[in-house]
């Protein structure tokens, strides 16, 4: 018997699409699917003539491939995964890889790798990201797990992967769970990036009344330069062009403004505050999606909360350009808040992450894909070690530059009442960031006061406390800082509590 090299589980439209990629750059595959009638279909309208061989159990699915192993699997994150595993496992020989190709949470990961690698077999985590388009054509591939597993691999993933300038849009990520946490980041990134593509079509269909004929060039034209050309911009452009049939009203105006997701945004969020890293734009995206669910509550509330209404008064051009820039410096901050979270996890969960070969890998087949990763791919290219995408010399000047119509498009949304979250989420980014001073001395005075959380000062070394409900009472300026340096400040938090 001929056995296949390689295996999928799953005939979703990313299963299905992935099956054919590999089949097609020479690799013969063999599909299960738990639902014989799924499998069928598939040979009959899809795998006709192709070297695609459908099975109908789990060991006859494994007894048709070619050892060692390597079996994709594509079914729902979560249970199912572990589910399948389970279902696999008595069937596999040492060597044999297991691939989890979804949107599994890093740390789920983290736990089948152990698992899997001390039951002699190897695991790969791999983020997966291009859509159905991508997955047959082309997708950014994030594997991580078993470094062994992935040099077994490397010559089907190299092939089947989107292809740029400079290689394929695959590369191995690092231990463990380091595939699919990257692959949650870039959906981070993608939550910050449609949502501040979103507002700004807002801003310029309703405060300065576009057309959709005028949205479409308007997107079409900023797809063509150099810091906003990207996959994202590209088909806003082409939604604009879509007449629906029923009401022959553009399509995108009678979709119900209520946005889904499917955790990978919230995971990310939950992830930085973990780690305590600041991603206030994509959390804004993310916190965007929960809003736009109380449609019935915003109804409502439209009849009875007022606010400011209007048009833009000036120059129509000057405020589209306006516009662009605030994209485009809010679009650096979003990536750099990204990149940040990405070399915190790196050194929590000692990943080793290379920042400049991941924006390679996202230049191609992923969602994100854009023109100016490779501006991000060479800023960490040059300086490996950089704290934030915000100091790369080339993204610094453009926000210099850019500021003054940034801040601009922010007042004019305020004054006209347009949300715009994330605009302003970034903006508030880049402002904290390059103070050397904010206000959180008061915020410590406060944690001190109330619950004898302790202080550093700026003029001398240590810890210390001050008994303020003593000063108040005696009325006196003459209270001196009890100094703690003797104590371990670990230990005086946690005899006060930690807020």
């Amino acid at each position: 018997m001929t056995l296949q090299s390689f295996g999928v589980i799953g005939l979703a439209v990313m299963g299905e699409n992935l099956a054919l990629n590999v089949e097609r750059n020479g690799f013969p595959v063999a599909v299960y699917n738990r639902t014989a009638q799924k499998t069928d279909d598939f040979m009959a309208l899809r795998a006709g003539g192709k070297n695609v061989k459908a099975t109908y159990s789990i060991e006859e699915f494994v007894k048709s491939l070619e050892r060692p192993r390597k079996i994709l699997i594509m079914v729902k994150a979560g249970a199912p995964v572990d589910a399948m595993i389970d279902q696999l496992k008595p069937y596999l020989e040492e060597g044999d890889t297991l691939i989890d190709g979804g949107n599994s949470l890093f740390e789920d990961t983290e736990r089948r790798t152990h698992n899997l690698e001390n039951a002699g077999f190897t695991f790969i985590g791999m983020g997966v990201s291009g859509g159905e388009e991508g997955a047959l054509n082309g997708p950014s591939m994030m594997p991580g797990g078993t470094k062994s597993a992935y040099e077994n691999l490397e010559p089907i993933l190299t092939k089947i992967a989107a292809q740029v300038d400079d290689g394929p849009c695959v590369t191995y990520i690092g231990r463990g769970g380091a595939g699919h946490y990257v692959k949650m980041i870039h959906n981070g990134i993608e939550y910050g990036d449609m949502q501040l593509i979103a507002e700004a079509y807002d801003l310029l269909k309703n405060t300065l009344g576009l057309t959709h004929k005028q949205l479409q060039e308007v997107f079409a034209e900023w797809n063509t330069t150099d810091e906003l050309n990207s996959y994202l911009i590209e088909i806003t452009a082409d939604i604009f062009n879509y007449v629906d049939a029923d009401t022959h009203m553009p399509l995108v105006e009678v979709i119900l403004d209520a946005a889904g997701q499917k955790g990978t945004g919230r995971w990310t969020v939950q992830s930085a505050l973990e780690l305590g890293v600041c991603i206030p734009t994509i959390t804004a995206a993310v916190n965007a999606r929960i809003m736009s669910s109380f449609k019935k509550e915003r109804v409502a509330a439209s009849q009875v909360l007022t606010g400011p209404n209007g048009k833009y008064v000036g120059d129509t051009k000057t405020f589209i350009n306006q516009i662009r820039d605030a994209l485009y410096c809010s679009k650096i901050c979003s990536y750099a808040q990204g990149m940040a979270l990405l070399s915190s996890a790196s050194q929590a969960y000692h990943y080793d992450l290379n920042l400049s070969e991941i924006s390679r890998i996202w230049k191609g087949g992923c969602i994100i894909r854009a023109g100016f990763l490779n501006k991000i791919k060479h800023a960490y290219k040059e300086n490996p070690q950089l704290s934030n995408l915000l100091l790369a010399p080339e993204f610094k000047q453009t926000i210099l530059d850019r500021q003054d119509g940034w801040r601009e498009v922010l007042a004019q949304a305020a004054k006209l009442g347009i949300p715009a979250p994330a605009f302003s989420a970034s903006l508030d980014y880049f402002d904290s960031y390059r103070r050397d001073r904010l206000p959180q001395n008061l915020t410590q005075a406060q944690r001190d006061y109330f619950g004898a959380h302790t202080y550093e000062r700026t003029d001398k070394e240590g810890v210390f406390h001050t008994e303020w409900t003593k000063f108040a009472e005696e009325s006196v300026q003459t209270t001196t800082p009890e100094p703690l340096q003797a104590q371990d400040p670990e230990k005086v938090a946690q005899t006060h509590g930690n807020l």
